[in-house]
């Protein structure tokens, strides 16, 4: 999808120097603040004091009864775990010890700590413990907001397609090539969101793990193949969701798509054929995402987000009977979905409603910590939606879906007749990466590299931008700031516009907008430099003030 994952509240007149999310005050490549990790959901705040390796010893010991950590799992090297919950190493290794010692656990070598044994069955105890804790995780408040103005509803139906658009891309409304247009437009430095660092894409590794995979794969291997996916990716999949998002899947349950685009054409496909007519859409909210929908005949009515995520009360005035949610890192805004919204969208759920969780960029995060994905606490309610692009690239085309079990037969038949399935070797390599442990090293790095060009966009806008308020810098691959009117006096396409003609490529926050609000700009970091970020920022400064 195009995005490019907080919260002082938003002002319509924002002061000479704007309210600017609290940045780490760590050097960029330290540890999480945070003291959590993406692994299970740990949060080291839950632990007692003076029992922090009892603590971690029982989250495993649940991990592996419930099945988020079957046998063969890569438990994270001692000072990784050490360094992301800001604890000593002799904690984990003393957690580790003790499972060892259970026989749960056993040291391979350069294979690291690895899962041995797990008890016959999980009991229904562990089960509803782990379910528990899970549901008690709310997450952390952020430090971004968002305030969402106006209330009048725009059409919902599809945008025509232009065939004879002018040559710049903000010349005209946007339709449905309007992503192909700006893609290709020539510019200097491209500042539009929803790329990772592609240049740090694990060439070496991808290499190696694609030479094993041939080295071992049968002839019969070659033909085709369930269309639901390999059964390799689709229990990496379950092994990578049950460790970095809580969501406990067994491999039945994935769905390999190529992409979270076309996830949303399948499951928008599914949907109308079951009588479901309209899927709410966030406001402000992914172009991309509703053109998606639209171009599958399903109207997308806007429902308002404000600092603690969209509204359910709009929500439920609406209408709709599906909703579109990023809920771990809003697009555009930046907002986390908080507790309390969260348990009113659970009661929506319950009556009958059904939630699209389009789960993003959630592993990218740098100053708070884990949001757990809705999916963990309601999953019969919950069509849940990823991707590698994020992490690795878009170029893969890689995705999965987690539908509810009334849904699970359709969308595989509406997968089935839409391509007959992925290609099967790119499959086998990404779950090889996956279960090597090749991914989480990749995040660790990314995480790094992202944090130091998110800095260097804060403090460039910080000097070049002093009007601009910024949303949603805690986490993601791309940040929005905002303007008031006496600081943007046009609009903010007529800014993208200028910029573009300077050489600096950025997305019109009013592109991913159906209600009225003030203007804005998305602009995403993690694919340039710390110096062409600056450069970048400077000339949108230089093109607000019309120089």
């Amino acid at each position: 999808m195009h995005r490019s994952k907080e919260r002082p509240t938003d002002k319509s007149i924002t002061p000479p120097v704007p309210p600017v999310p609290p940045i780490s005050s760590a050097p960029s490549g330290s540890p999480d603040p945070s003291g959590s990790s993406d692994f299970l959901q740990l949060n080291i705040a839950e632990a007692p004091a003076g029992g922090r390796s009892d603590w971690l010893a029982r989250e495993l010991r649940c991990a592996i009864a419930d099945g988020r950590l079957p046998v063969g799992s890569r438990l994270p090297a001692t000072r990784v775990l050490a360094a992301e919950l800001r604890v000593s190493r002799g904690v984990i290794t003393e957690a580790y010890q003790r499972l060892t010692e259970d026989g749960q656990l056993a040291g391979r070598r350069r294979a690291g700590t690895v899962v041995v044994a797990a008890p016959v069955t999980a009991t229904a105890g562990a089960t509803a413990s782990s379910t528990e804790i899970s549901t008690a995780r709310a997450p952390a408040r952020a430090t971004s907001s968002f305030t969402v103005r106006g209330t009048a509803r725009a059409t919902d139906a599809a945008p025509a397609v232009h065939r004879d658009r002018p040559t710049t891309p903000f010349a005209a409304p946007p339709g449905p090539e309007i992503f192909d247009e700006l893609r290709t437009a020539p510019a200097r430095i491209d500042l539009s969101p929803g790329l990772p660092d592609l240049s740090a894409f694990p060439r070496a590794a991808w290499l190696r793990a694609e030479r094993a995979v041939l080295a071992g794969l049968a002839s019969t291997e070659l033909g085709y193949g369930d269309p639901r996916g390999t059964p390799a990716l689709r229990l990496a999949v379950a092994n990578w969701l049950a460790r970095n998002r809580g969501i406990r899947a067994e491999p039945d349950e994935v769905l390999i798509v190529s992409g979270t685009a076309q996830a949303l054409g399948l499951i928008a496909q599914v949907l109308h054929r079951d009588g479901i007519r309209e899927t709410a859409v966030e406001d402000p909210g992914s172009l991309g995402a509703q053109q998606h929908l639209r171009h599958w005949q399903q109207a997308t009515p806007p429902v308002p987000v404000d600092e603690h995520g969209i509204r359910v009360d709009a929500l439920r005035g609406s209408g709709a009977r599906a909703v579109l949610l990023t809920p771990a890192h809003q697009f555009p805004t930046g907002v986390v979905l908080d507790g309390g919204r969260r348990r009113e969208l659970m009661r929506w759920a319950a009556d009958g409603g059904l939630i699209i969780e389009d789960d993003y960029d959630a592993e990218h995060r740098y100053d708070r910590a884990p949001a757990p994905a809705l999916r963990s606490l309601l999953a019969d309610q919950v069509c849940y939606a990823g991707s590698i692009s994020k992490l690795l690239a878009p170029a893969l085309r890689v995705g999965w879906v987690l539908a509810p079990p009334r849904y699970r037969t359709a969308l595989a038949d509406a997968k089935r007749f839409a391509d007959l399935g992925n290609a099967a070797l790119p499959q086998l390599v990404l779950a090889r990466l996956m279960e090597s442990g090749e991914l989480e090293r990749r995040l660790r790095l990314l995480r790094r590299r992202h944090r130091q060009r998110r800095d260097a966009m804060i403090a460039a806008i910080r000097a070049q931008l002093p009007g601009a308020t910024v949303h949603g810098a805690a986490a993601g691959l791309h940040l929005t700031i905002t303007f008031a009117p006496d600081v943007c006096r046009g609009s903010d396409t007529d800014l993208a516009a200028a910029a573009l003609a300077r050489g600096v490529k950025v997305q019109p926050l009013s592109w991913h907008r159906q209600l009225p609000a003030a203007p804005g700009l998305v602009l995403g970091y993690a694919a340039r430099t710390p110096g062409e970020i600056t450069e970048g920022v400077a000339v949108l400064g230089e093109a607000l003030k019309g120089g």
